[in-house]
């Protein structure tokens, strides 16, 4: 037993390779620590838990010899990549789609702008027939812990679809549609409301909708009023109202692309502290806390 065991060590220290297996175990680390950065904040830590919890438990009735429990574990676990891929199927979607993005920047630029305008033009058109909606554009954070009440639809995102879903006569127009990975995933979406008393005068429960669920996530929301015919983009809590179709373009663009156009558009609504708007756009009537107040 001694010797087969120094055998095994020898062989093992003799197939030993420094730089390679740095690199190695450095890329695993890497992998690891991108896919738990990917769902932090997301239901898929608390699967992860629970999956860890039956993997300690079959530990723990192997040791103890509990016959019945072992075998209904492993024959559970022995599919252990089978559930991964149905459990995790929308945040591996969402790494894919990430990994895509920066392997092939100028798609994902396409595919931002074409949402951005099919988007604006059915806000345009709900505008124009004085039909109030709500709007949300899911990007990292999943938004299924925070929404209620949804209806799936899981259809390619289409102006006349969207317009349709808002219409008086259909059964989802009270309700948000909310929009993952380019196409319509639910319609009849109930969102948090916020608690915040600092809104501006006339604002309705779509707005209260709109920020409240932008306070919770990284989502975008635009909302269509039908008394003022008035388009709103709301994010990361802070609202930008009266946007045209050409401001409204404009605005979700520079916010799906992230980055610095994210962090400019985001300080031209939210204003600056010292009473400044740089960078401000000409069509947008921004009303913030911190702009009342400057």
């Amino acid at each position: 037993m001694i010797e087969t065991l120094w055998s095994l060590l020898v062989d093992q220290v003799a197939g030993f390779d420094p730089v390679r297996d740095t690199i190695d175990i450095a890329l695993v680390a890497l992998g690891v620590y991108w896919l738990l950065i990917l769902i932090r904040g997301t239901r898929a830590v608390q699967i992860l838990v629970g999956l860890l919890l039956l993997i300690g438990t079959s530990l723990v009735s192997h040791a103890f010899e509990l016959t019945t429990v072992e075998w209904i574990l492993d024959n559970f676990l022995s599919s252990a990549v089978l559930i991964i891929i149905v459990l995790f199927q929308t945040d591996i979607r969402r790494a894919l789609a990430r990994v895509g993005r920066g392997v092939f920047p100028s798609v994902a630029k396409q595919e931002e702008t074409q949402l951005a305008e099919e988007v604006a033009r059915a806000a345009q058109a709900l505008a124009q027939k004085r039909v109030g909606a709500l709007i949300v554009l899911e990007r990292e954070t999943h938004l299924s812990d925070l929404i209620e009440a949804g209806t799936a639809i899981d259809a390619a995102l289409k102006r006349d679809l969207l317009v349709s879903l808002f219409m008086p006569q259909s059964p989802l127009h009270d309700g948000a549609a909310v929009i993952s990975a380019g196409r319509i995933a639910q319609a009849g979406c109930i969102l948090p409301l916020t608690l915040r008393e600092d809104l501006p005068e006339g604002v309705g429960t779509r707005h209260r909708a709109a920020v409240g669920i932008t306070e919770e996530s990284d989502a975008v929301v635009i909302v269509v009023s039908e008394e003022t015919q008035a388009l709103s983009v709301v994010v990361g809590g802070v609202m930008a109202r009266s946007l045209d179709g050409a401001g409204l373009r404009e605005v979700l663009r520079d916010v799906l692309a992230g980055g610095e156009s994210e962090r400019r558009v985001m300080a031209a609504i939210a204003g600056t502290r010292d009473g400044r708007a740089a960078g401000r756009s000409e069509r947008a009537s921004v009303e913030t806390p911190q702009a009342g107040r400057a």
